[in-house]
């Protein structure tokens, strides 16, 4: 059964430049279909199909774009976002040749449970997205990995472990890690030992503090009331 392509909308752009702020506030967002062999269109499309469709296919998922009666297959790509509303501003649209391969980059989605979370152990997520080479048809929407097997201070899976079918290939280092098990770091509190000093006269408030002179004068006023005592 042949996989039915997400249909995108879009229309003929004529507006660019500053005023282009217009279009966003409408909800539109300003983008351009470009590829092999052919001249950038400026086109528009509506911002909340564009999300979805982003959110689910990222930039690996074929979407077949509609502009009047003709159709363009494309990947969604370089999304420029809003900083603060985090929302698309702009995007490109990839015309692809269904018939020739292509690179792309394909989110990873971890699945099951770790055994070694359980035991206490962290797990700890290194890459999210590997580079898979295959034709635009056969490039998936993401790639599940099961981290059911993960267990000891020290497993891990890598992109070499994931099992790619016949219509694919992978472009990314074998030996990229995409998660790994690690023990959680201790954080060791260092022993404070009391120390017990000697009082040093500096640690005498000042006024509790006698100079020579001044405990001489007073034995000497002691001495004085004992004799005016015995007379």
């Amino acid at each position: 059964m042949t996989k039915q392509n997400p249909i995108l909308e879009g229309k003929l752009r004529e507006i660019k430049g500053r005023k282009v702020k217009n279009l966003r506030k409408e909800g539109i967002i300003p983008a351009s279909i470009y590829g092999k062999g052919m001249e950038s269109i400026t086109i528009q499309l509506d911002g909340k199909s564009v999300e979805a469709l982003f959110s689910e296919l990222g930039e690996s998922g074929l979407i077949s774009l509609m502009i009047d009666k003709d159709e363009y297959p494309i990947l969604l790509r370089n999304p420029q976002y809003n900083v603060l509303t985090e929302e698309i501003m702009h995007i490109d649209c990839y015309k692809v040749n269904l018939k020739e391969k292509i690179t792309a980059a394909v989110p990873v989605e971890l699945v099951g449970e770790a055994p070694g979370v359980k035991a206490g152990n962290v797990l700890v997520a290194i890459s999210d997205e590997v580079e898979i080479e295959a034709l635009p048809a056969d490039l998936p929407d993401k790639l599940e990995i099961d981290i059911s097997t993960l267990m000891n201070d020290g497993d891990m899976i890598s992109a070499g472990d994931i099992k790619l079918g016949a219509e694919m290939e992978l472009k990314s280092s074998p030996d990229q890690v995409l998660v790994k098990i690690e023990t959680p770091k201790v954080v060791e509190e260092e022993e404070v030992e009391e120390e017990v000093e000697e009082l040093n006269p500096e640690d005498v408030p000042a006024s509790k503090q006698k100079t020579e002179e001044e405990k001489a004068e007073s034995e000497e006023k002691k001495d004085k009331e004992k004799e005016e005592n015995k007379e």
